[in-house]
């Protein structure tokens, strides 16, 4: 990739300053950065680090004095980290797959290939599946019977599309994910323990132990358009209905979700993020990382559930979410900060007792 700065600046739409000509072949931390590359320094403290590399461009922010860290020249965008997202898409080598369809690559005759679509080698293409224009199948992925895929989706290597899912335009799925497994739905004959339990929170009675009876899961997974799915992620079908999620929705690796569950539009689901069965979450929801929502529960518009919550109960719209069981954020720092103070309180009610007990009677 060759870009000169001035071309880098109008496609972030950001000021350019200083020699703009100067073309960049790469992108590097400051401290890396040699010429030719494009130093990312977005705040001060990164900037720092400038003069431990021999960068002769950077992009900084939009005030930044660029003249003084010792640079030839400079990109200055409003908002450095968002122009990053339009910058390193721009730099991007990709993955290096060809064009075409492999020889080594399985279609069955009934599927529908769009027009220049990419299938790589190992790769398995079900009975009437559906294959958007311009889509990518990496190696060794498979796309099941009467799945569909938009235009544009882009699978990296080794990921799997079940039967009947029905995926929008831009998906982009990365190595390992997997759409489509049955849900965890396994039922006894008579009430059991485990429901016992969830009525009385705590007993679970003299049921008798009894064997899982398995429910098989017939509504399959529907994803909208502009969807990513991070590294060894699942998405369980739905039972009867299909599990769904909604356009422009970011999931990041190892995430489960459950059968039944409808997450909106917008939403941001970190690394280890697990949602069970028949929950829904609103639009512009965030859970950071390890975040456990329990089932059929409500999540509504704007929450933010933050990092390590586990959240038992259903949550109104716009609250900030922290701790087991998740409260609101607020209460549940309060929480904390009582609980350090408890061993000073009870070394103070200790004292009391001593000074109460030891006083004279007929003072």
């Amino acid at each position: 990739m060759r870009y000169t700065i001035d071309a880098l600046a109008t496609a972030l739409e950001a000021q350019a300053v200083g020699d703009t000509s100067l073309v960049i072949t790469a992108l590097a931390e400051p401290g890396d950065a040699g010429p030719g590359d494009l130093a990312l320094a977005g705040t001060p403290k990164y900037a720092e680090t400038l003069k431990e590399g021999q960068a002769e461009a950077a992009m900084l922010w939009a005030d930044a004095d660029w003249q003084a860290l010792g640079l030839e020249a400079a990109i200055l965008p409003k908002r450095p980290r968002f122009a990053m997202s339009r910058l390193t898409s721009m730099m991007d080598p990709g993955q290096g797959f060809a064009p075409g369809i492999h020889s080594a690559a399985i279609i069955d005759p009934s599927a529908q290939i769009g027009a220049d679509v990419s299938i790589g080698p190992g790769a398995v293409i079900g009975p009437e599946a559906v294959i958007g224009d311009g889509s990518v199948i990496g190696p060794l992925s498979y796309v099941g019977w009467q799945a569909q895929l938009g235009p544009g989706a882009f699978l990296r290597e080794h990921v799997s599309i079940g039967a009947r899912v029905r995926i929008g335009a831009r998906f982009m799925a990365h190595p390992g994910a997997r759409i489509g497994g049955d849900g965890f739905s396994f039922v006894t004959p008579e009430k059991g323990a485990v429901e016992a339990v969830r009525e009385t929170l705590g007993e679970q009675g003299e049921s008798a132990g009894q064997p899982w009876a398995r429910i098989a899961s017939l509504g399959g997974v529907e994803i909208a358009d502009d969807v990513e799915i991070g590294a060894n992620t699942t998405v369980d079908n739905g039972t009867i209905r299909a599990t769904r999620i909604g356009a422009r929705t970011k999931i990041d690796a190892l995430v489960q979700i459950g059968h039944n569950v409808v997450i909106g539009t917008d939403n941001l689901l970190c690394a280890l993020v697990g949602i069970a069965g028949s929950t829904t979450m609103g639009n512009f929801v965030v859970c950071a990382g390890q975040v456990g929502v329990a089932d059929n529960l409500k999540i509504g518009d704007r929450v933010v559930i933050t990092a390590g919550s586990k959240v038992l109960s259903s949550v109104h719209r716009g609250k900030v979410m922290m701790g087991y069981p998740a409260t609101e954020m607020k209460g549940q720092i309060d929480t904390y900060k009582a609980l350090r103070r408890l061993p000073r309180y009870l070394r103070d009610i200790t004292e009391l007792k001593k000074a109460v007990f030891k006083a004279d009677p007929s003072d």
